[in-house]
């Protein structure tokens, strides 16, 4: 038995496929996989089969025009084949997650492309398809355009290139994201968006914080908040949190976090540093971190709830240098630090 690929557009009525595949098993042929392509031109059905080995591609293409099916494309398969596409995609990804820069040869094994080609300009309006060329427009800035001579691409391969290179993009962007940060006294800490797989690192920090800490970033209480609070931290609807950590010995444990929840055109700023970590020039470098991604996301001006006898963080506040509305209820202070001109606090 031999492993072959065929493609072939099928009228989308009730019946026909079946049709297909009963006129390939009257000649021996085993369907191992089946794709469906959604065009509109009709149903375009790419199968892995198992054929007699004295079957070619001529007497396949036969079958299959027998059974209704035109514009059919039959290649011979290896056995990497067998694996089914959801596999190959997410083994792609993978890939891509360790390597975002090997999109193109993900592009290229995916779709088995002739060609693949990175430049510079962008897509714009004539991204898509063309029969046996692609165009994605790359997030990351730019395009890729992949060709092959047959089968001509469908609009579903075209929806899976563009969601590969964009995973591709959203990978390269956080790793350029991450920064190491050089505190004053010369010490080392890694500073990256959060994921979440931070959460048991982030409730030992947590635990590893006295409850006067805890209660400067939580004023309603210092006691650690529940699991499912914590993930929504890591994993804010609007806003970003980052993530503190210094290698020791084999672990990288958690020594600060800091959190932008957005709310309207504001967002609050909330910071926890372990104890041992404070002093230290940590929570200051955040906080501007806090400041530059609100900057460019485009908030109108960042919030910031402060106890009053939290003295280091008040400083850490002024020595952003930015205008500042301050006003106090009781022991909190509530400093709104404005981020663009049309924003200026009044």
């Amino acid at each position: 038995m031999t492993l072959w690929r065929i493609r072939a557009t099928v009228d989308d009525r009730p019946g026909y496929l079946s049709v297909l595949t009963a006129s390939l098993a009257l000649r021996g042929v085993n369907i191992l996989a089946v794709q469906v392509h959604t065009t509109e031109r009709g149903a375009v059905d790419d199968f892995l089969v198992d054929a007699p080995d004295a079957l070619g591609e001529a007497d396949l293409i036969a079958a299959v025009e027998r059974g209704r099916g035109r514009d059919c494309w039959v290649a011979r398969s290896e056995a990497r084949g067998l694996a089914d596409q959801p596999t190959r995609v997410l083994a792609l990804a993978n890939r891509l997650v360790r390597d975002p820069d090997a999109a193109g040869e993900a592009l290229r094994a995916l779709f088995t492309a002739d060609t693949v080609t990175w430049r510079p300009e962008p897509a714009g309006a004539d991204a898509g398809i063309a029969g046996g060329t692609m165009l994605i427009a790359d997030p990351g800035g730019g395009s890729y355009t992949l060709g092959r001579a047959v089968p001509e691409f469908t609009p579903a391969e075209y929806a899976r290139a563009q969601a590969l290179v964009e995973l591709a993009a959203t990978v390269a962007r956080r790793a350029a994201e991450q920064v190491t940060l050089v505190l004053p006294d010369g010490a080392e800490v890694s500073v990256r968006p959060s994921v979440a797989d931070d959460l048991p690192g982030v409730r030992e920090l947590h635990l590893a914080c006295s409850p006067r800490s805890r209660h400067r970033r939580y004023p309603g209480g210092g006691s650690v908040p529940a699991p499912e609070r914590m993930r929504r931290l890591l994993a804010p609807a609007r806003g970003m949190t980052l993530v503190a950590v210094t290698s020791d010995g084999a672990a990288e444990p958690v020594v600060a976090m800091a959190n932008l929840l957005g709310e309207g055109d504001e967002a609050e700023a909330t910071l926890l540093v372990r104890d041992d970590w404070q002093r230290r020039g940590l929570g200051s470098a955040l906080l501007r971190r806090l400041v530059h991604h609100a900057d460019r996301a485009g908030y109108a001006a960042l919030v910031l709830h402060v106890p009053a006898e939290n003295g280091p963080m008040l400083r850490t506040v002024r020595r952003l240098g930015r205008s500042t509305r301050i006003e106090t209820d009781g022991g909190m202070r509530t400093f709104t630090v404005a981020l663009s001109t049309s924003a200026a606090v009044r």
